[in-house]
């Protein structure tokens, strides 16, 4: 467990900070998300992208929504859905104040940005509710009731809601105290409370507590869990490698991916939901 423990004892930034520029992108409003890799994908910001673009056709995003983004991270995303998906009013949360500044500068286009964690949506002060509301590759840092009670304090009748969370595979009901107690300890090291994770069928059932339906839940495991790993495997074999704490920061990530992956015990999903009337 002691090579991620480490992680969290070595950030040189905010813990959700990823370096993008060691990762390949090195845009001002960069990408920093794990991405969806298939056999075709050749770049970093290209499986980013891409993973946004799964999400976003996955709640039929189009241009007259009102969308929020949670976690826009370095606002590669806000780009994404302005210039691809010509979105005309777009808002975001995002909790690292450098990149908020970042996005102030440099996208005139938004509507507003909020320095908020997207747990507190009911205390921003939005002018109206949304369409859409879009968080890629975070909200699994947070409870799964917390997450959709906050959300849905924003979000329109019969909006839609897409985001990425982990969940627990049926082989999970096999392991022991012990071996449950490890991924416990593994988890943790990345910021993600087992305690809130729970299975497909558990996951559906609070999406409908919270009064949410067009429920779809796709494994995403291969293409994000395994595609960024192998990703920062090639990259380790470059000569231009990346050093120093930001590089071990994402050989960590890539290597808890890596055992994710091949153990099957937790799988990265996708989810599409629809609040009712």
């Amino acid at each position: 467990m002691k090579w991620l423990q480490a992680i969290r004892q070595k950030l040189p930034q905010h813990k959700y900070a990823i370096n993008a520029k060691q990762l390949g992108d090195d845009a001002v409003l960069a990408w920093s998300n794990l991405g969806y890799w298939d056999d075709a994908t050749s770049s970093y910001p290209e499986a980013c992208r891409q993973l946004a673009d799964q999400l976003a056709q996955a709640v039929s995003l189009n241009a007259k929504d009102r969308l929020l983004d949670l976690g826009c991270g370095q606002g590669a995303s806000l780009l994404c859905w302005q210039q691809h998906y010509r979105v005309q009013h777009i808002e975001a949360v995002e909790l690292q104040a450098s990149c908020v500044m970042q996005i102030h500068q440099h996208f005139p286009h938004i509507a507003a940005i909020y320095p908020q964690s997207f747990l507190n949506l009911k205390q921003i002060p939005f002018q109206q509710g949304f369409d859409v509301v879009l968080c890629i590759d975070a909200a699994y840092h947070s409870n799964l009731n917390s997450f959709l009670d906050s959300v849905d304090s924003v979000l329109n009748s019969k909006g839609r809601l897409g985001f990425h969370y982990l969940i627990l595979s049926g082989q999970w009901l096999n392991l022991n105290a012990l071996q449950k107690q490890k991924y416990k300890w593994l988890l943790k090291a990345a910021d993600v409370n087992l305690e809130h994770l729970m299975t497909a069928s558990g996951l559906e059932q609070t999406l409908q507590q919270h009064g949410f339906s067009n429920i779809e839940i796709r494994d995403l495991s291969k293409a994000v869990l395994r595609g960024f790993a192998n990703y920062v495997q090639h990259l380790q074999q470059l000569p231009q490698q990346g050093t120093g704490l930001d590089a071990f920061k994402i050989r960590m990530t890539a290597k808890l991916c890596q055992q994710l992956y091949q153990d099957g015990l937790v799988n990265y999903v996708q989810i599409s939901a629809t609040k009712n009337a």
